[in-house]
């Protein structure tokens, strides 16, 4: 059964004296309810408005108000298709807008269906006449992919500054990969994948672009950009230096930062971030290049990393450039930084661990999305129904 939290706190959770953290984290929308949250988007059209997706199926513009603001408006509704059997990971999962949305109107949604079970990348626009409400009968699905099991759907999406949309897909699901799908070049499962969404190729719904790096070669998609991903939750392109950055989901040890690169391989299921997979007996093709994360942590700092976003804020200048990210089950959070000059990755570190002494026992952070409010400020939504505002 699914539960709707109400948060009532108001109470900054700041730990000054605490050398540990650099930030602190400030409860806003606390007058809102949120179910499951795992999205949230700021459309390209100078609005400023804030898209929030919740996994049973709405996306809700929230008040431009963080604290006194008590009502929301429903953008779009999906509630009543037969989208989840499982509560976990299935669902409503992803949103983004057309980089010409202003002028076009249109955005992307990712969502599970049931019988059979497969994820389906949808086209829709607004209406002309209500700008805050999706026009459910312009629904064009692009792309289906048949998922076996319940979980690793992923649904992460962005768009490049090259215009193409960019899909993150899970590995498809259980433990260990077990249909050996993400080193899979023929399936989409455990890839990010890169679309045309302004042409068509032949028999399909968008174009596959001519430069993607497996396009033309025999027993391989065109549509894949990166393999050898396990679940990834949190992507951000950072059109200022151009770096793609993702988080990885991992299973038994690891947790996961990656640059994301044409044609590269992230190594899953034969790895776990950097460590040898031990669960997987066979080894690798000779030739296998695998991609090194760019930062990992283990057990006990995390369990689920949640991506994340960089950083370009006014309040904390020693962040900016930064890779923000969390982890779900601790409520821990990294910032992992680049130098754009070097070209090079500077070490990671943890700006806030969640219930060190000092913070109420009360207080339930278990990051789930991450986002670059409309005035370059972060603000996190919990799994647990609240949102926060990163503070000095």
């Amino acid at each position: 059964m699914k539960k709707t939290f109400i948060l009532v706190t108001s109470f900054v959770f700041s730990l000054g004296l605490l050398s540990a953290n650099e930030v602190s984290f400030k409860p806003v929308f606390s007058k809102l309810k949120f179910t499951l949250p795992v999205a949230a988007v700021v459309p390209p059209d100078d609005t400023g408005r804030l898209f929030l997706v919740e996994q049973g199926g709405r996306i809700l513009i929230l008040p431009e108000d963080r604290i006194g603001g008590d009502s929301v408006e429903v953008f779009l509704d999906f509630t009543g298709r037969d989208m989840i059997a499982h509560a976990f990971e299935e669902g409503l999962l992803g949103l983004v807008f057309h980089p010409d949305f202003k002028k076009n109107r249109k955005f992307y949604v990712y969502y599970s269906l049931q019988h059979p079970k497969r994820t389906i990348l949808s086209e829709m626009e607004v209406f002309t006449d209500k700008p805050n409400r999706a026009n459910l009968s312009t629904e064009r699905k692009l792309l289906e992919i048949p998922q076996p099991f319940w979980n690793h759907n992923s649904g992460n999406m962005t768009f490049g500054p090259d215009g193409m949309l960019y899909l993150a897909v899970g590995d498809g699901g259980k433990r260990d990969d077990v249909r050996r799908s993400a080193q899979n070049p023929f399936m989409f499962n455990g890839k990010v994948l890169r679309l045309d969404v302004n042409a068509r190729s032949k028999g399909l719904q968008y174009g596959i672009p001519p430069d993607n790096p497996f396009v033309g070669k025999e027993g391989m998609r065109g549509e894949i950009w990166a393999l050898g991903l396990r679940n990834p939750w949190g992507m951000d392109y950072d059109h200022k230096t151009g770096v793609f950055w993702l988080a990885d989901v991992g299973q038994d040890l690891r947790e996961e930062v990656n640059h994301i690169r044409k044609g590269a391989n992230y190594g899953w299921s034969f790895r776990e971030a950097d460590l040898k997979f031990v669960k997987r007996g066979d080894s690798p093709p000779k030739d296998a290049v695998f991609e090194e994360p760019v930062a990992v942590y283990g057990r006990p700092e995390g369990v689920s990393i949640t991506g994340g976003i960089v950083y370009y804020g006014k309040r904390h200048s020693k962040l900016k450039g930064h890779f923000l990210y969390g982890d779900w089950g601790t409520g821990h959070v990294w910032a992992v930084g680049y130098d754009a000059k070097r070209k090079k990755v500077a070490k990671d570190r943890m700006i806030f661990r969640n219930n060190e002494k000092g913070n109420p026992k009360k207080f339930l952070f278990k990051p789930s999305v991450f986002v670059s409010a409309p005035d370059g400020e972060t603000l996190v939504f919990s799994w647990t129904g609240g949102a926060f505002e990163m503070v000095n």
